[in-house]
C-alpha cells in the first residue's frame, strides 16, 4: 500500500470522506521523511503543516526554561496526525518541540491548501472539524489522566494506544510522558510482567 492510499484510507474510515473529494486534495499532500532528532515543528515557530504519519514516531515536548529539563506532553505514532495544533489554527508562534524519534515518514498538507478544500468541500470542512475535536479531546484527556489515573493506569493506557512504543523510544523518554521517574517505571513494568 503507497503512502497516499495509507493516507486515504485514514481520513476516510475517520471522517467518511468520499473518494471524489479526497481526490481534492490529492495535488496538495508532499511526502517527507525525518531523520531521529529531526524536529516536525519548534519552539517559538508556526506551524503551517498537518501531517499523517505513513511510519514512525514523534513526540511532542516542552523544556523548563529555568532547569532545562524536558516533559514529554504527547507521542504520535503511525496512522496518527501530527501538529501543534493550537499553533496551526492560530498562525502563532508554538510553544512546544515535536521531534521525530525515529526515521519516520510523514504526508503533510500546508494549512493554507487544507482551508481551500474546507471551501471547496462539506466533507473537508467536517475532516477539519473532526481534527479539532480530536486534538481537543487528545489534550484534555492526558490533562485529566493525570488528575485521575495512577501512574499505572497512565502506562496501561499508553500501551494499548501505542503498543510498539515501548520498543521504539528511551524508557526515559516514556517516564517523562508518564510524569513519574524512571525507577518507578521500572517498577511499574515489573509489576505488570508478573500479572
Amino acid at each position: 500500500m503507497t503512502a497516499l492510499e495509507k493516507l486515504e484510507q485514514a481520513v476516510r474510515s475517520f471522517s467518511g470522506i468520499e473518494e471524489q473529494s479526497f481526490a481534492l486534495s490529492l495535488p496538495y499532500w508532499e511526502l517527507r521523511t525525518y531523520q531521529k532528532g529531526e524536529y516536525y515543528n519548534e519552539y517559538r515557530n508556526v506551524c503551517k503543516h498537518l501531517g499523517f504519519i505513513v511510519n514512525g514516531v514523534f513526540r511532542t515536548y516542552y523544556v523548563n526554561a529555568e532547569t532545562g529539563e524536558e516533559k514529554n506532553m504527547l507521542f504520535y505514532t503511525t496512522n496518527q496526525m501530527v501538529t501543534a495544533y493550537k499553533s496551526f489554527l492560530t498562525r502563532r508562534p508554538c510553544n512546544f518541540y515535536t521531534e521525530s524519534m525515529v526515521e519516520s515518514t510523514i504526508l503533510y498538507i500546508h494549512v493554507d491548501h487544507l482551508q481551500a478544500l474546507y471551501k471547496q468541500s462539506h466533507e473537508w470542512e467536517r475532516f477539519g472539524r473532526y481534527i479539532a475535536e480530536v486534538a481537543f479531546n487528545l489534550m484534555m484527556e492526558h490533562t485529566e489522566d493525570f488528575l485521575f489515573k495512577t501512574p499505572e493506569e497512565r502506562y496501561v493506557q499508553m500501551i494499548e494506544e501505542h503498543p510498539d512504543l515501548i520498543n521504539q523510544v528511551p524508557l526515559y523518554h516514556i517516564a517523562s510522558y508518564l510524569g513519574i521517574a524512571g525507577p518507578s517505571l521500572s517498577r511499574i513494568r515489573k509489576r505488570m510482567q508478573k500479572k
